[in-house]
């Protein structure tokens, strides 16, 4: 039990109030000028800046770790062969071909079936389903094919609380450093860098290196069990690669932090060094980190203000410390700071 009375286990421990008015539409532009808190763990000392003068409180040989995932135009609209309008989301690739996907209104499509694309040259095979998640397949197509498919006619899947969509291109919700195809939502935290940023940080002498974890729709949820550690984490595709591996040994060996840009990095270096060692890493991540996870790799985080009863708000409050972050948040409401995937930051050292 914590001083405040509520239990680190508790899902309401990590609630909060959270006014409509600060859930961030559109992201600052440029990206980098939005508001960043610096957080010194070791003296609670707390400064206000931008995000762009991240580069005052980073030191040369300090070693930047990013997620280069890249957001697919997941919602696709597609026809029953009676006419009936469906909206496809595809949410994760398998290896045999097959897509797990959410089909809206789920009532209205039968297992098995088949769909259409809108122009009715691409047939879509409704395979199974286990709850709310489809088994879809596009009829003699690769994966390559489908992502042209997205590419051309899909829409980007933009979180729920983001109401002024039409307002938003597809680039906004796209990291600079996107490359490899997977995601359904962003790595939010990467938004706010911009090309001159990464320049500067790379003149002053500190390493950027990249991950690759594909972000599942699960990633912003809120977590529905009362006892957190019921709480069971949807998988997320992830690469980490032996060069990434060796830069942040030869970081730590230099007495360099490793400095995560987002949960996302958090989660895929804790996981690829969950046997007690970092290694090279390829496969599936569930790892949930909540207060009493001994951190192995991460030194520092760069994080958005998220969701209140969110796995990230938990993963952020293990970092920290679970009051201390909710206080930090109330200041920040206070301060007229902007919260989620549009929202500005907070760069916990």
């Amino acid at each position: 039990m914590k001083p405040d009375g509520k239990d680190i286990y508790s899902v309401d421990a990590y609630d909060y109030y959270l006014p409509e008015d600060a859930i961030a539409q559109e992201p600052a532009v440029p990206r980098d000028t939005c508001k960043l808190m610096v957080v010194n763990r070791a003296t609670d000392e707390v400064h206000h800046v931008i995000f762009r003068d991240i580069v005052n409180f980073i030191s040369p040989g300090d070693l930047l770790v990013l997620n280069n995932t890249k957001v697919m135009k997941a919602r696709l609209f597609v026809r029953k062969p009676t006419g009936a309008r469906i909206e496809l989301f595809l949410l994760k690739p398998h290896e045999d071909g097959t897509w797990e996907a959410l089909l809206r209104p789920a009532k209205k499509v039968k297992v098995p079936s088949y769909l259409l694309s809108e122009n009715g040259k691409v047939k879509i095979d409704v395979l199974s389903r286990s709850g709310k998640v489809f088994k879809v397949k596009f009829r003699d197509m690769s994966f390559e094919d489908v992502l042209r498919l997205l590419d051309k006619e899909g829409i980007m899947p933009l979180p729920p609380y983001i109401k002024s969509g039409e307002k938003v291109s597809p680039d906004m919700y796209q990291t600079i450093f996107a490359e490899e195809m997977g995601s359904v939502a962003a790595p939010t935290a990467g938004l706010h860098f911009t090309k001159e940023l990464l320049n500067a940080l790379q003149e002053k002498g500190v390493g950027i290196t990249y991950i690759t974890l594909h972000v599942g729709l699960g990633t912003f949820g809120p977590v529905k069990e009362d006892d957190i550690r019921k709480h069971q984490m949807h998988g997320e595709s992830l690469f980490v690669s032996e060069e990434t591996v060796e830069r942040i040994k030869e970081t730590k060996r230099n007495g360099g932090r490793v400095i995560a840009v987002g949960t996302t990095v958090v989660r895929a270096l804790e996981t690829a060094a969950s046997g007690g060692e970092l290694k090279p890493f390829a496969g599936e991540s569930r790892l949930f980190i909540y207060p009493g996870y001994g951190f192995k790799v991460v030194d520092s985080l760069i994080t958005n203000f998220h969701l209140p009863k969110s796995t990230l708000l938990m993963l952020v409050s293990a970092f920290y410390d679970r009051e201390k972050v909710l206080n930090l948040y109330k200041i920040a409401l206070e301060k007229g700071y902007r919260f989620f995937s549009f929202g500005d930051a907070m760069f916990l050292i």
